[in-house]
């Protein structure tokens, strides 16, 4: 995988791994079929899940996108949040 910026029509975006291919993976799949590139941004990695570690959630959301037809990307997810200020 490189560097390289990934053109995207449609970004679903998602707190954890596998939320977005259980919630809307069919409408990204019809997407994908009617020619849209689409893609899934998770914004953690997995690593607090109780079903797995980091690296087995990636290589399954990594599987999940392949069989969806999603464009491949890469993003690190951030280790913290900020809070906003009231």
């Amino acid at each position: 995988m490189t560097n390289e910026p990934v053109k995207l029509d449609i970004l679903a975006i998602s707190a954890h791994r596998d939320d977005t291919e259980i919630v809307s993976g069919g409408l990204l799949i019809k997407c994908v079929d009617l020619g849209y590139a689409a893609g899934i941004l998770d914004l953690t990695a997995g690593e607090m899940g109780t079903r797995g570690d980091e690296n087995m959630r990636a290589n399954e959301a990594a599987c999940a996108a392949q069989s969806m037809g999603l464009t491949p990307a890469s993003m690190t997810p951030r280790r913290t949040l900020m809070q906003s200020r009231r």
